[in-house]
């Protein structure tokens, strides 16, 4: 069965970096565009970084430039690495697969940045 699961969530500081992995299975990892989504308490889900199949990416203005999005085929993995994160970086992030008319989402992992 299809999944996704996130880790690397956890408490960090101010400035402060965490790198976030989303294991994929049971589809056609390179076929799918993956995305990084977050949503902090009483706020809508909202996208922060997306990756294509063929490695394009965007990303939300207000991570630009402190977050990049990756992805490795060979392992059905990607990834988030952040850096100089703030408190209001603090969500649970997700992660998405889509295809076509295909989409799956992983559980989320917590992300909290301590001030």
């Amino acid at each position: 069965q299809v999944q996704l699961v996130e880790s690397g969530g956890g408490l960090v500081q101010s400035g402060g970096s965490r790198k976030l992995s989303c294991a994929a299975s049971g589809f056609t990892f390179s076929r799918y565009a993956m995305s990084w989504y977050r949503q902090a308490p009483g706020k809508e889900r909202e996208l922060v970084a997306a990756i294509t199949s063929a490695g394009s990416t965007n990303y939300a203005d207000s991570i630009k430039g402190r977050f990049t999005i990756s992805r490795d085929n060979t392992k059905s993995l990607v990834y988030l690495q952040m850096n100089s994160l703030r408190p209001e970086d603090t969500a649970v992030y997700y992660c998405r697969a889509r295809y076509s008319l295909n989409s799956y989402w992983g559980q989320g992992t917590q992300v909290t940045v301590s001030s």
